[in-house]
């Protein structure tokens, strides 16, 4: 048996610079690792009747109770050519915008030694990040990932009770005025909230309580904030309660870059 770790992906800054013909949003972005990451065990195997598990021990967040985000490992598995008995464990919460799926498909990726850009971008935008890891610029659709000297970081993650939709969200992007920077981190801060509305509602009442700004991550529904502001290093977790629901607020570190 094989196991392998498939970090989370924060995006810290994400700026949209264009669209091509086919729709797709171009990007300038600073993507880094974390600390928190799921884990796949992987077992080769002939067997007609593949087995896949998946289990949760993720943090209270989006989507929470539901563990079925096989998808992208199941197609990992056969953009490589690879049969084998899986087991999932989710601790990255589902939809959160942390890029559990795509990291997961990334590992398979570079288990199987297939983490040409091209390949990776075929799975999805944030898996060639996701193959490379530590900290990047990240341009085009995603294909272009350009590592970055790591710098260690503390962040506390405010992980929501629902997700945003990314397509929703980069259409209201474009009916906003397409790309120009709407916020100095973010450029879909105030798409997702158009889509999200609880979004603003939180994001002032946590930035109230830490005291301290906080950034959308990618299209959301995660906010972060820089460093530790709560004190949470004495502790695993805070939790919020909130009319839209509980708030988890997390304590995360960044990560070097993944080993070859």
């Amino acid at each position: 048996m094989t196991v392998l770790h498939a970090p989370a992906k924060l995006t810290w800054s994400l700026h949209v610079v264009g669209r091509r013909a086919d729709g797709l949003h171009l990007l300038d972005a600073e993507m880094v690792s974390l600390d928190l990451f799921d884990t796949i065990e992987l077992t080769e195997t002939e067997d007609a009747r593949l087995q896949f598990q998946v289990a949760t021990e993720a943090p209270a967040g989006p989507r929470d109770v539901k563990v079925g985000d096989d998808d992208l490992v199941r197609r990992a598995l056969r953009e490589v050519g690879r049969r084998c008995h899986v087991r999932l464990t989710k601790r990255i919460p589902i939809g959160a915008g942390l890029g559990g799926g795509s990291s997961d498909a990334a590992a398979i990726l570079r288990w199987a030694g297939a983490v040409d850009a091209s390949t990776a971008v075929r799975l999805g935008a944030d898996v060639p990040f996701c193959c490379v890891g530590g900290r990047a610029q990240v341009r085009g659709v995603g294909e272009l990932v350009e590592p970055l000297e790591p710098i260690a970081r503390t962040v506390t993650l405010a992980l929501l009770p629902f997700g945003v939709d990314t397509a929703a969200a980069y259409r209201a992007f474009d009916e906003l005025g397409g790309p120009e920077r709407h916020h100095p981190r973010n450029d879909l801060t105030i798409a997702a909230e158009l889509v999200a509305p609880p979004l603003r509602e939180l994001r002032e009442l946590l930035e109230e309580r830490c005291g301290v700004p906080l950034t959308l991550a990618g299209s959301g529904s995660t906010m972060f904030a820089e460093g530790d502001p709560l004190g949470l290093a004495t502790a695993p977790s805070e939790v919020v309660e909130t009319r839209h629901g509980p708030v988890r607020l997390v304590l995360s570190r960044t990560q070097g870059p993944h080993a070859r």
